[in-house]
């Protein structure tokens, strides 16, 4: 069997993917030793690059409001100062609201907790004389009070000796994540800089080491994954200043302490999807808690109403159709993000869903030939030509093969006609030479017969 050259390569490649799979898949741990340590030394870079695609969206906006600039370079410069500068002023605001209410809510807590404290021993008093047998009970244990001081004794030297170490490790900890935060800003601004540069030269790149369908194909994809984690930190951030002020508005109205604390925290906690509310929620029901626990139940009711709304309203028109993901599968990203990379993969896993989600239903509508518009319209139509494309240059290639096949077929056939009437002519040559040869022997016959 003779085999192309296209063919020999295509089977010397599956050759060569299936040894480095196996050669993985028995090695998998080291394979993530060494992934998590070359991430570990490219985490600033990849930090930048991050805070670069966060700052590249009010940034565009911005850009596109300084038409009146004609240099580029200049509204470039503008567009960066002024995005950093907004964040700045956002985030000392934040700060602003939450350090004299952090302040207000301790000297709270110092004033509240003896109450506390007070209420609870006099229910402790009231609990054992109610029921004796409690105290019984705990006098009816033993404690070894000479061993339980050296226990803590010798816990305290170890921890005492282990100061320093730790106060060092603290230390470098701390000087690393500043340097890479240095580092990251830096990298973020050249990639803000420059990023119509390093576009073109990555679509230089691609189209010289792939295919034209395949070149196409990687665009369409690049630009949705662009637009849909774009629309989700658009549509995040907006859901959370929104929770924000619903909680403080709600709060206050109902006279509330710690209204603007609680809505701020539920407010920067909600950037988490799905579970981030929650933990302002614990929060809040604790400064509450240490108030009265009427008044922690009231804010916990508060709570869930309010999130109701929000979940049912608010999150699906601006977050939920930006992203155009099903709440189940919503629900599948988060546990699976944060089970892998914690806060961080609960962030980044709705986003990177919704893409999959989208190609994988945009491919399956086209090769099954019924795709709807309204279905796909969330789909670059660079990325369903280019599925078409591949489609296309499948069918030629399985029409070329049979178009080969019954030219084979065809000249195959033609030759055999050819033997054919090789064969027949042939045939009828030897019978005509065979009746010439009895011609002729019967008229030597007739002739002797007459001599």
């Amino acid at each position: 069997m003779n085999l192309s050259d296209e063919t020999v390569k295509k089977i010397k490649g599956l050759i060569v993917f299936a040894v480095i799979v196996v050669i993985i898949g028995v090695n998998w741990q080291l394979c993530l030793a060494a992934l998590l340590s070359v991430a570990s030394v490219f985490t600033p870079f990849i930090l930048g690059g991050c805070l670069a695609f966060v700052a590249n969206i009010p940034m565009r906006f911005i850009e596109s409001k300084l038409g009146s600039v004609k240099r580029q370079g200049a509204r470039r410069a503008l567009g960066i100062v002024i995005t950093f500068l907004l964040t700045v002023v956002i985030l000392m605001a934040v700060l602003l609201l939450i350090i004299p209410q952090i302040a207000v809510s301790i000297r709270s807590l110092q004033r509240s907790i003896p109450g506390f404290l007070n209420s609870l021993s006099l229910e402790l008093t009231r609990l054992i004389d109610t029921y004796p047998e409690i105290l019984s009970s705990f006098e009816s244990i033993n404690i070894d009070w000479n061993s339980l001081v050296q226990t803590v004794s010798s816990w305290i030297s170890r921890s005492m000796g282990s100061v320093i170490p730790g106060t060092v490790t603290a230390i470098a900890g701390i000087a690393s994540v500043l340097t890479n935060g240095v580092i990251a800003f830096i990298f973020a601004i050249y990639i803000l800089i420059g990023k119509e540069k390093l576009s073109g030269q990555a679509k230089s790149a691609f189209r010289a080491f792939l295919p034209e369908h395949s070149y196409r194909m990687v665009l369409s994809i690049a630009r949705l994954i662009s637009e849909k984690f774009s629309a989700f930190v658009t549509g995040q951030c907006l859901e959370a200043c929104i929770l924000g002020m619903m909680f403080i508005i709600t709060l206050s109205v109902a006279g509330m302490p710690y209204a603007t604390l609680i809505g701020v925290l539920v407010a920067v906690t909600a950037l988490i999807p799905v579970f981030g509310a929650f933990i302002g929620c614990v929060v809040g029901a604790f400064l509450m808690l240490m108030q009265s626990p009427m008044l922690a139940l009231a804010f916990i009711i508060i709570f869930l109403v309010i999130q109701q709304i929000e979940g049912n309203l608010i999150y699906p028109h601006v977050v939920g159709g930006k992203v155009d993901l099903p709440a189940i599968w919503v629900l599948v990203a988060v546990t699976s993000g944060g089970a892998f990379f914690g806060v961080v993969g609960m962030i980044v896993f709705i986003p990177i869903f919704s893409v999959l989600y989208a190609l994988l239903r945009s491919y399956v509508h086209i090769k099954n030939g019924t795709p709807r518009e309204e279905e796909i319209a969330f789909v670059e139509s660079d990325f369903s030509a280019a599925v078409k494309d591949v489609s296309a240059r499948l069918r030629l290639e399985e029409e070329e093969v049979s178009s080969d096949s019954r030219e084979a077929f065809n000249k195959t056939k033609a030759t055999d006609t050819v033997k054919s009437s090789a064969d027949e002519e042939n045939i009828n040559n030897a019978e005509a030479s065979d009746r010439e040869l009895a011609s002729k022997k019967d008229i030597k016959g007739s002739v002797k017969g007459n001599s």
